[in-house]
Formats: structure tokens, C-alpha cells, sequence
């Protein structure tokens, strides 16, 4: 019989809190009772909303406890700091599960991809564990790991920043035995006074919580790609190295898109080996050598790694499709709204370009926030990949797409709008059948709502 996740006596041994009322076990943990499961503990949090206030609805959807600063009419602990608890309740169950090998994945793009690639594999291989979503933050990253089961052999957490000296103590935290840094570009560079090379020495942090012995994987193609060796070294850390760059350990020799996603070929460590994935942009083929390395690092066969890629499907907002069915025909909608940086946006055109399609080639752009002075320089080159991809038609909403908009020659220039949702209806009446749409832009931007503009168009049919 499985070992109870958490009982209430060993939380309030982990946390140095008080049970109140009866004895509990929890099988989960949350924090949002929206999401929130029948057995979970949950995890009174003050954030924007003070998490006491939601106790009541968590009781009613199943939680098997609280975790509170304040007496609950409930079985609970009660401490001190509800989020200082959940920080020694996440190094418990790290410490506790003993045997279990953690990565650890960072990166101003393709983060997220890399962790759900490489948990795929470790559910695949079994008694796996990981971040759901983009639990990156330094809620998200103690959360994972407060969830992991002692029985736990292998684990990936994702690690993100907005702000150099956040990813240290949560490096710290998870203690990783191998750590990977998918690239480093200009990615929240306003809060870096040296842009990229501030953004590249905060990626660099993630070494800080790496176990003697362990590993760095780093993108060989990537201009950075030196100086975190260098301080991959300086740690005792084993560098290992991912892209098309010759000497690389996990090179890519070859990227075909099918009709199905994409073919990949690659030599990893000398041996070739081959493998499909379900989609077909570009930048896919060396975020999964990259993925690739990790799983070997956490001891995953090749063979299981190939097995879990091949099954790997898109994210949400992160280059899923789906057909749209609306008035006179179908069109195919390319969800990219999660969030934008010039790399990412730049890499969905390219994708957009090379997909095969009887009709338009139509991207819709929100602006891409957190680019500081960068920023309108950075909209407006956008323009030469929109041309190399021969995109037909472009969308733009925001005050800094307005600089994409004016660079762009007036044949494909569809329409601007000030806001995403101003321009939502211009885009639902333009749409035609057989169109290919993306969409992408930052989160704070609007582009989720112009997706969900174009989905309840099927709804409306």
C-alpha cells in the first residue's frame, strides 16, 4: 500500500506547526481551490487574495485539511508564516525522498517545453514526478516539490525569473543533479541595466543549488553558450552540450517537417539516432536533444526518452491546434498566445512559413512586453521574418506592434488595432476557409483573448 503523501503529524513535523483538531492525510496539496482535488491539503497563501478567506470552499471540494496562520474551524496546522511552511514542507519532501535523482530546467525560451518533454518521459519510465503547467515561481517551485511522493526516483522542476537573484534559492531549493539552460535571449532585459549579459549571468544561478558532481546542459548554438561553460566549470559541474554547433554531445543532423509534426535525426554521444515528434516548428528539434540529455542524466533509456518524445503533443498556448469550423468552411488556428520574446516570435513565423497550406499563411501579434528601451527596435525587425516566411497577411494589436505595423509592406499589412481586444472583431470577420492563423504575443497583452475570439467562432457556426 502506497505511502500517504502527507499526514497531519508530518506536517506539522516538517513545517514546526501545531495540529488542531482531528488527524488528517492529505494525497495532495494545493493552493487554489479552483484546481483543487478531494483528499489535497490546502495551503492558506497570502498572495493578492488572503487564502484564509477561501478555507470554507476548499472544505466543501474535498481538502482533507488546511495549512493556516489563523485557527480553522477544520482539521489543520497551524503555523507561523503559511508560505515559510510551504518552503520547509517542500525541502522535506525532498530530503525525504532520498533516492531521487532531480533536473532542473531554466531559459529565456523553451523552458516549459523542455520540463513537460522530460516529465513525459519520467512518468514514462515510471515512479516520475515533475512541474505541472509553468510552476517556475517561487511558489510554483516549492509546490512541485511539496507534492512529490517519498517512492519519487526521478523529477524536473522549472525554474524562471523576472529578476536577477530569484532562481538562486530555488536552485538552492529543488538541489538538482543536473540542471539545463535552454538559451539565453533578450527576455525580460528591462530589468537587466546590461540586457542580455545581466539575463545570461541570473540563467547562470541555476548552478547554484547543483550537487557535487553534477551536470550542466547548455545550448552549444547559443552566443552565451562560453561564459555559463565557464561558470559550469568553476562549480566542478560536467558541461554537456545540444544544438547543430559540430562537437556537440546531442547534434542535430537533420529536422524534416511531415504532415504529422517532424522527423529528427541526431548523434548523441556518437550514436545516431532517429525519432518523430507531433509538431514541426523548427526550434523543437534541439529543445528536445536538449530534453534528450536530461533524461539520459536522470537515467532514462534512450529508447523510453524516444518513445515519450514521439508522444509528446503541443501545450496549451504553446503551439497547439485545432480546426475551427465557421460559416462557409474550416481554418486551422495555431495557439502561441502563452507569452512572446523576439526569439520565440520570431521562431512561430519561421514555423508558420514552412507549414505546407491551400490557403493563407495569417499571423496575429500582441506586443512582447518586458524588452525596456529594446523594445520598439525589436517589434519593428520582426519584419524580415514576416518576409523570409512569405507570411500573406499580419495582425497587429498594441502600441508596440504599431512599429512591426509600419515597417511591414502594405500588401501585408491586414489590420492594427491599439488593444487585442479592439482588434478581436476585425480578426473574426477577416478569417476565410482554408486560412493557417497563429497567434502570439505576451500573456499581459491580450493574445489568449484573440484565440478565444476564434474558437467561439466553431460555437457560433
Amino acid at each position: 500500500m502506497a505511502e500517504p503523501l502527507w499526514t497531519s503529524q508530518t506536517i506539522a513535523a516538517a513545517t514546526g506547526g501545531r495540529a488542531a483538531g482531528a488527524d488528517f492525510v492529505a494525497s495532495g496539496v494545493s493552493i487554489d481551490t479552483r484546481s483543487l482535488e478531494a483528499g489535497d491539503l490546502f495551503i492558506a497563501l497570502a498572495a493578492e487574495r488572503d487564502g484564509h478567506v477561501f478555507v470554507p470552499a476548499a472544505l466543501a471540494a474535498g481538502a482533507a485539511g488546511v495549512l493556516a496562520a489563523r485557527p480553522a474551524a477544520a482539521p489543520a496546522v497551524i503555523v507561523a508564516d503559511t508560505t515559510s511552511a510551504l518552503t520547509a514542507l517542500a525541502e522535506a519532501a525532498r530530503d525525504r525522498a532520498s533516492e531521487a535523482r532531480r533536473g532542473a530546467v531554466t531559459g529565456s525560451v523553451g523552458k516549459t517545453t523542455v520540463t513537460q518533454m522530460v516529465r513525459a518521459a519520467l512518468m514514462l519510465a515510471g515512479d516520475g514526478h515533475g512541474s505541472v503547467r509553468s510552476y517556475n515561481n517561487h511558489i510554483g517551485v516549492p509546490l512541485t516539490l511539496a507534492r512529490m511522493p517519498r517512492q519519487t526516483r526521478r523529477a524536473v522542476f522549472e525554474i524562471g525569473m523576472n529578476h536577477a537573484g530569484e532562481i538562486t534559492p530555488l536552485s538552492r531549493l529543488v538541489a538538482p543533479h543536473v540542471v539545463a539552460v535552454t538559451n539565453v535571449e533578450a527576455a525580460h532585459v528591462e530589468h537587466f541595466a546590461d540586457g542580455e549579459a545581466g539575463v545570461a549571468a541570473a540563467k547562470a544561478e541555476i548552478l547554484a543549488g547543483l550537487r557535487p558532481g553534477g551536470e550542466a546542459i547548455l545550448n552549444a548554438d547559443n552566443r552565451w553558450f562560453g561564459r555559463l561553460a565557464a561558470a559550469a566549470r568553476e562549480t566542478g559541474a560536467k558541461v554537456r552540450s545540444f544544438g547543430l554547433a559540430a562537437g556537440a554531445d546531442a547534434r542535430l543532423t537533420r529536422f524534416e517537417p511531415t504532415s504529422a509534426g517532424a522527423v529528427v535525426e541526431a548523434s548523441v554521444d556518437g550514436e545516431q539516432i532517429a525519432y518523430g515528434l507531433r509538431q514541426s516548428a523548427p526550434h523543437l528539434g534541439p529543445m528536445s536533444l536538449c530534453a534528450m540529455l536530461m533524461m539520459s542524466a536522470l537515467g532514462v533509456e534512450l529508447s523510453t526518452a524516444a518513445d515519450a518524445l514521439a508522444d509528446f503533443g503541443p501545450l496549451e498556448g504553446r503551439g497547439q491546434e485545432r480546426r475551427i469550423s465557421a460559416g462557409a468552411g474550416a481554418f486551422t488556428l495555431i495557439d502561441e498566445s502563452y507569452n512572446a520574446s523576439p526569439v520565440s516570435v520570431t521562431a512561430a513565423i519561421h514555423a508558420l512559413g514552412a507549414r505546407p497550406t491551400t490557403g493563407r499563411r495569417v499571423a496575429v501579434l500582441t506586443d512582447m512586453l518586458e524588452l525596456g528601451a529594446e523594445g520598439p527596435g525589436r517589434h519593428a525587425a520582426l519584419a524580415k521574418a514576416i518576409e523570409a516566411a512569405d507570411v500573406d497577411l499580419v495582425f497587429c494589436a498594441g502600441p508596440l506592434m504599431r512599429l512591426l505595423w509600419d515597417a511591414l509592406p502594405r500588401a501585408r499589412r491586414a489590420e492594427w488595432a491599439p488593444s487585442a481586444g479592439e482588434l478581436a472583431p476585425c480578426l473574426a470577420r477577416a478569417v476565410r476557409p482554408g486560412d493557417l492563423v497563429m497567434i502570439k504575443g505576451s500573456h499581459a497583452s491580450g493574445a489568449a483573448l484573440l484565440v478565444d475570439t476564434l474558437t467561439k467562432l466553431e460555437a457560433a457556426a
